[in-house]
C-alpha cells in the first residue's frame, strides 16, 4: 500500500462525514469527497505540514465544496441539531425560518456555525482551519448563535 493509500483510507471517512456535514447529500458528499482526494494525490508536494493533514484535506473539501456549490447550485439543505433549536425543527415553518437565517447569516459565523454543528468539529479545529485561535472559533460561534437566534425572532 502507497503512502497516499494510506492517507485516503486513514482519512476518505472523515472528509466524507465533514462534507456531508456541509451539504446533507450522500452522492454529492462522496464526490466532493472523492475530488478533495484526487486534488491532493496531485497537489501533496504542496503540502508543507505547517497544519494538520486532516485540516488540509478539510480546506480541499471546503474549497471543492463551495467551487461546486457556485457552479452547479448544489442545493444546502441542512439540518441544524443544536440546543434550544431541536424544538423548532419539528414544525417545517420553523425550520425553514432557520435555515433561511443561517442562509443569510454572514461569513465566518455562517462556516464556523456549520463546522461546529454539521461537521462536529472542536473549537480547536475550527481556529485552526482559519488560522485563528480556539478562543476566537468559541466567540465566533457564540456570536453566530446570538445571531440566529435574533433573526428567528424578528
Amino acid at each position: 500500500m502507497t503512502e497516499f493509500e494510506q492517507i485516503y483510507t486513514e482519512y476518505f471517512t472523515y472528509i466524507y462525514k465533514f462534507v456531508l456535514s456541509m451539504c446533507r447529500n450522500e452522492a454529492v458528499a462522496e464526490d466532493i469527497a472523492q475530488e478533495t482526494f484526487l486534488k491532493a494525490f496531485e497537489n501533496i508536494n504542496k503540502f508543507k505540514g505547517d497544519c494538520k493533514l486532516n485540516v488540509w484535506l478539510c480546506q480541499i473539501a471546503k474549497n471543492t465544496y463551495f467551487t461546486a456549490y457556485k457552479k452547479n447550485k448544489i442545493a444546502d439543505d441542512v439540518e441544524i441539531i443544536e440546543e434550544g433549536f431541536e424544538s423548532e425543527l419539528m414544525d417545517k415553518e420553523a425550520a425553514y425560518v432557520l435555515h433561511k437565517a443561517l442562509h443569510n447569516m454572514e461569513e465566518p459565523y455562517k462556516e464556523v456555525f456549520s463546522l461546529r454543528i454539521f461537521g462536529e468539529l472542536s473549537f480547536a479545529q475550527i481556529g485552526e482551519l482559519f488560522a485563528k485561535t480556539e478562543s476566537w472559533a468559541r466567540v465566533t460561534f457564540h456570536r453566530a448563535k446570538i445571531k440566529l437566534k435574533e433573526d428567528i425572532e424578528e
